[in-house]
């Protein structure tokens, strides 16, 4: 099922459905695409406000088409786990088995992990928008901010699940942590008014 060419009712239908995908790293990987689309309108109708709102309006779009397909991404490495973990043993060695498992587990939390980083960008493009772009999009600017701040949040438990069910100790976990911190920084205080 292609999640970006259904109406969105029916990916809300997929979503609230009894089935485990799409998931949470879908719903946040659509969130931050909602996010960067939020952001090129707010960029778009800033010309007169900001010198650089058409670089700031393709940043936007390039990290919407970079997010939006993790959507599906997403669903996919998923069922790469659950297939991993309902193979049958056939009685061979189970530390294959496990190596199965742990090598879906590690694809399932890459795809968080570039939903995390695009996030990140997006929070970024969106809260210089709600500070410096057109006052009369900046709750626009703001809820791209903070619906992209959730993507990221969102991801990084995600990418902490898969890594940590995995036994995975590479640097993903404080890959995604920068991305958290980093979308932290950027909204702090727009929604407040602050900045």
């Amino acid at each position: 099922m292609n999640y970006l060419g259904q109406p969105l009712a029916d990916f809300l239908d997929s979503v609230a459905s009894g089935e485990p995908a799409p998931g949470g790293g879908a719903v946040a990987a659509v969130a931050v695409a909602l996010a960067a689309g939020l952001s090129g309108m707010s960029a778009r109708l800033s010309a007169d406000h900001l010198v650089d709102a058409t670089a700031l309006a393709e940043r936007a779009d390039h990290l919407r088409q970079r997010v939006a397909p993790l959507a599906q991404e997403d669903a996919t490495a998923y069922g790469h786990v659950l297939s991993a973990y309902r193979a049958p043993d056939d009685g061979g060695d189970p530390k294959v088995r496990r190596e199965r498992i742990r090598t879906a587990l590690s694809g399932a939390a890459d795809v968080p992990l570039a939903v995390a980083e695009a996030g990140a960008e997006v929070v970024e493009v969106a809260a210089r928008l709600a500070r410096e772009g057109n006052p009369n999009l900046r709750g626009d600017a703001v809820a791209a901010a903070l619906l992209a701040e959730a993507g990221v949040r969102a991801a990084a438990v995600l990418v902490e699940i898969n890594t940590t069910a995995g036994e995975i100790s590479d640097d993903r976990v404080e890959r995604v942590g920068q991305c958290v911190t980093r979308a932290v920084e950027a909204a702090g205080g727009i929604a407040e008014g602050d900045g």
